[in-house]
């Protein structure tokens, strides 16, 4: 089997047989392959795309690249979220213990954040001593005690997708619906769960800027999964604008914890509502009215709150800043930002907003950036609020002297009109292998 032979068939609109998707696959991984013809493969894909069946063999063979964490040493049905990306996306935080409280395992591995879509380790090590490179084993124990742990992703975690990301990234071969699919469902059945929960982000913020392409995605995701024996269900959720008011890494945990008290956003509790209740119906909690109701339950009692506590007294954390929040680490600079002219915002570009907080230093325009896990920005008023001239519409925290320049980048990414925007809803639709439920 000769690589050229593969390219040149996929060139023409030829469908890989599994044997050649394979090769492909282990090529890449191991080396075989040079970079030049792992390029001319992707470019070849990106034009003649991938069908149903090549897609989950990619997927297949990427999550088998490297190490499968085997997960039967916890007990019970283990389910996983995982979301495409977003502004202020501060969801694991909440629905991990929440779904935890209820008696579903949620054994997470997570990743970091680039750019200005904030990781979900980097949120949990700004509490301080809270440690995400623990052993296997003290892993499968805590999420066999308390329901919940959240660590970092293996460098063994399906390594073809790093060497095929490095490459997509630099020949303009990102924007491809199958590529994407293979690369994050991969990294998802390489994880080992049972039971996975997309949230597939669409807006200004996401890297799939309308609904359709959204579901497009997802289905192509759902589809991958259940071709593998997993349970899967996507929501697609709105990010034109952030979700919730904290954008920043111990901000977010602040507002998480606010949420699991009940008094956080209304938008970060309903989307964080939804993905629970579908992580809970997915292993057989209940309906989904029964599982929305389990998770309010949760929280309003107390018991998510005092799982979250529990999960980072047993990973190394200080348990007392999420008792006490007041605790975190402020930064030296807070800017507040004063609208200058009266109205209602009708439109953010959240991408801008996310770049305005890495430049505050909260997130990494390198992966070896350092971060500054006080930086970042509260939201005051958003897409669909009046705001009078002098109103404070967000403050900025940072310890640099970029305040008053990413709050110009800020302010710009604004839209002012005289008339309110039509409300849209959060959840837009809801995809699993039955088909395509939207929501109006």
């Amino acid at each position: 089997m000769r690589m050229y032979d593969i390219i040149r068939k996929k060139r023409e609109g030829g469908k890989l047989t599994r044997e050649e998707m394979g090769f492909f696959v282990k090529g890449v991984t191991d080396g075989s392959i040079p970079d030049y013809q792992t390029s001319a493969m992707l470019m070849a894909i990106y034009f003649q795309n991938l069908d149903s069946r090549e897609t989950a063999d990619m997927t297949d063979f990427m999550a088998k690249s490297g190490d499968m964490a085997d997960l039967s040493s916890i007990i019970g049905f283990k389910v996983d979220k995982h979301s495409t990306g977003g502004v202020g996306d501060k969801t694991t935080l909440i629905i991990a213990p929440t779904v935890a409280a209820c008696g579903v395992k949620v054994a997470k591995m997570s990743g970091r954040g680039l750019g200005h879509t904030g990781g979900t380790i980097d949120k949990l090590e700004s509490i301080p001593g809270f440690k995400t490179d623990i052993s296997t084993n003290n892993f499968f124990d805590i999420v066999n005690r308390i329901g919940v742990a959240v660590i970092g992703q293996s460098a063994d975690l399906a390594p073809a997708d790093k060497k095929l990301y490095a490459l997509r990234d630099v020949t303009a071969t990102v924007e491809n619906i199958p590529l994407i699919a293979a690369s994050i469902m991969s990294k998802k059945i390489a994880s080992g769960a049972d039971g996975i929960v997309l949230d597939v982000t669409t807006g200004s913020g996401a890297f799939m800027k309308t609904r359709d392409e959204a579901v497009e995605l997802a289905k192509v995701m759902v589809d991958i999964g259940e071709k593998v024996g997993r349970k899967v269900a996507a929501l697609i959720t709105d990010m034109d604008t952030p979700l919730g008011c904290a954008i920043g890494n111990s901000l977010e945990v602040i507002e998480a914890v606010q949420t699991l008290k009940g008094n956080g956003p209304k938008d970060l509790m309903t989307v964080c509502r939804e993905l629970a209740a579908n992580m809970l119906m997915l292993a057989g909690k209940g309906d989904i009215s029964e599982c929305r109701d389990m998770v309010d339950e949760a929280i309003s009692s107390g018991r998510a709150l005092d799982t979250l506590c529990e999960m980072v007294t047993a990973q190394g954390g200080d348990a007392r800043y999420i008792r006490d929040t007041s605790l975190f680490e402020k930064a030296k600079i807070c800017y507040q930002l004063i609208a200058d002219q009266s109205g209602y915002i009708a439109a953010m570009k959240t991408d801008e907003i996310g770049m305005a907080s890495m430049m505050l230093g909260a997130g990494r325009e390198t992966k070896e950036s350092s971060i500054d896990f006080a930086a970042g920005i509260k939201l005051y008023k958003k897409t669909g609020d009046k705001v009078e001239k002098g109103d404070v519409i967000a403050e900025l925290f940072t310890n640099l002297d970029t305040a008053e320049a990413a709050g110009k980048r800020l302010l710009d990414a604004l839209t002012f009109a005289d008339i309110a925007p039509a409300e849209c809803p959060l959840v837009l639709a809801r995809v699993t292998a039955s088909g395509v439920e939207y929501f109006e």
